[in-house]
């Protein structure tokens, strides 16, 4: 069965459900609110490659809209083979964002992809992110609720929304009280070509809104995975109600060590930035 029904509402995911009466309930975290008035922006790149980088994109991103850092230390790549150009840093990147966060007063998320490192990554950041790819990984879920961070969920993309309020249910039940949903493009036979790698559910977000009070936010980038894609599903998820994106940024995106065809340079960061909030102030 993949639609919510009312049965699940109140015996599968009672903590994340909607109650009557209710919508969205803000969560703020290290002074970001997600799910109030504002359209929450977070931006950086897929793989944090070196400190100067890190603190680099840190800065340019907080003075073009950005109110959270984004960065992978750790990264669920596809493939076991790494070279110079195509890495990621681990631990050593956990403290790069630290620095990052310290030096431009901005607070952190990554991934978090094995609970080994947990303690590390609270101490280096703000909130845990948790990908696509372990979004139903229940003993890291449960590990991450224990804990009492903040998480970001990204939706799996063969995940139904049933499947994904009841991982967010294991982070609410376990201890998370801040838990914002991330949705990141699912996929269908057909989702191969370059047009349709992933399908943006857009209308997952209103749906979401129907029966949970969890913050969502969309992932433009990882969702598209072309440049020339990403402002487009970045405005559309300002215009149909969510409470943000997560967005890649980097200041020459086709040399970034990961995913180089749908980061946004600074310029195009800063133009679609002026227009969300423009998009958001009409609505």
């Amino acid at each position: 069965m993949k639609d919510i029904s009312k049965s699940d509402l109140t015996n599968n995911i009672p903590l994340a459900a909607l109650k009557e009466g209710e919508s969205t309930k803000p969560v703020t975290i290290a002074g970001v609110e997600f799910g109030g008035s504002d359209f929450t922006i977070i931006a950086g790149p897929c793989t944090v490659e070196s400190e100067e980088q890190i603190v680099e994109i840190a800065g340019e991103v907080k003075k073009r809209g950005a109110k959270m850092l984004r960065g992978g230390a750790f990264k669920p790549l596809s493939f076991p083979y790494r070279s110079d150009s195509f890495f990621e840093l681990g631990e050593v990147g956990l403290e790069y964002l630290n620095t990052a966060r310290k030096t431009h007063k901005i607070p952190v998320v990554t991934e978090l992809m094995d609970v080994k490192y947990l303690d590390k990554l609270c101490e280096n950041a703000d909130m845990i992110q948790i990908g696509s790819r372990n979004m139903q990984n229940f003993s890291l879920l449960e590990e991450v609720g224990r804990s009492g961070f903040p998480v970001l969920l990204k939706r799996h993309f063969g995940s139904s929304l049933r499947d994904w309020l009841g991982a967010a249910e294991y982070l609410l039940y376990y201890g998370c009280k801040e838990v914002v949903l991330c949705e990141r493009g699912i996929t269908a036979p057909h989702t191969h070509l370059k047009t349709s790698r992933f399908i943006v559910d857009l209308q997952a977000v209103p749906a979401i809104k129907e029966v949970s009070h969890l913050p969502i936010i969309v992932d433009p980038s990882h969702s598209t995975f072309q440049r020339s894609f990403v402002p487009h599903i970045a405005l559309g998820a300002c215009g149909v109600g969510a409470d943000g994106i997560i967005i890649d940024v980097h200041p020459t995106p086709e040399k970034a060590a990961v995913d180089p065809l749908n980061a946004l340079t600074y310029e195009n960061f800063s133009v679609l930035a002026e227009k969300l909030t423009k998009i958001k102030e009409v609505i």
